[in-house]
């Protein structure tokens, strides 16, 4: 009966309660709506990759040891691609979210590139090696003493290198990756020039030139066996691994030490509470003692 028609009998309106329920119905997304990017999961590819912008950053000196190895932490912790382009976005490699290709073992950046360096030896020694970006030239002067330029753990910003070279009754002594152009133009005056030249398969691999002579002095250069610019690469991300690893490990091992605590802490207090009761049931009686015996007298 409708209140509203004089008590008379009338039609229900359903929609109301159809409105009430549409109001309550929870909004879901639909199935196939697309993930938004910050919000995918990281593979180890895209972790390499931002530790690779990280390890370039450091070599150039935008970042010093220490924000290195926060940002390594952070990289390796992160689960997303936002955490990842986050720890990234202040560097000039950054928010570019591609992945380079696998083969491409030179990047011939497009930066300012380093400056020339000199390697003087005067009756002394100068040695260049390690991790470093090869500038494009070099010149190397020994005069009674040796310089040694050591190029298989090198950076190479642009691809074509050229060392000056001059000896006198001096060596100087130059070591390259097995896998890239090694060219020669220099001569010796009683004394020794010997350049290994080479030429890589790759097109693309760094070319050194080797220019200069040699006065009752020597230079010698030739690639190191079994160092290869594309190792780099494998080892990078074999120290990434072990880096990895080193922090799997280094959460286990917290997580176990927090259980062993936890452990001692609950032996602890159930040890206590034992004595405790023991100390209490002890109590008990010997107060039921005196009890009995001040009873008896």
């Amino acid at each position: 009966m409708d209140a509203d028609n004089g008590g008379r009998v009338g039609p229900e309106t359903p929609h109301a309660v159809n409105l009430t329920k549409a109001e309550t119905r929870p909004v879901t997304r639909p199935a196939g709506a697309p993930v938004a990017e910050a919000d995918i999961r990281a593979s180890d590819a895209d972790r390499d990759r931002i530790a690779e912008i990280l390890r370039e950053a450091l070599a150039e000196g935008r970042l010093d040891p220490e924000e290195h190895a926060e940002r390594i932490d952070t990289v390796y912790r992160a689960k997303t691609m936002g955490e990842l382009e986050r720890v990234v976005r202040d560097l000039p490699a950054a928010g570019g979210g591609r992945t380079r290709p696998e083969s491409e073992a030179y990047a011939f950046g497009s930066g300012v590139p380093p400056a020339d360096q000199n390697l003087v030896a005067i009756f002394s020694a100068s040695v260049r090696k390690g991790r470093w970006q090869v500038p494009a030239r070099i010149n190397a002067v020994a005069v009674f003493g040796t310089v040694e330029i050591d190029l298989t753990e090198a950076v190479f910003p642009q691809q074509q290198v050229q060392i000056n070279v001059t000896s006198i009754f001096g060596s100087v002594d130059i070591r390259v990756p097995e896998n890239i152009t090694v060219r020669s133009s220099g001569s010796g005056v009683l004394g020794s020039f010997e350049v290994t030249t080479n030429e890589a398969p790759d097109g693309d691999a760094p070319q050194v030139l080797v220019n200069g002579y040699a006065v009752l002095g020597s230079v010698d250069a030739r690639p190191k066996r079994g160092a290869w610019v594309r190792d780099l690469r494998g080892r990078l991300r074999e120290g990434h691994r072990e880096l990895r690893h080193q922090l799997r490990d280094e959460h286990r091992e917290h997580h176990q030490r927090l259980r062993e605590e936890h452990r001692e802490r609950h032996q602890r207090m159930r040890e206590e509470r034992q004595e405790w009761h023991e100390r209490l049931r002890a109590e008990r009686r010997e107060r039921r003692d005196r009890f009995r015996r001040g009873r008896d007298d």
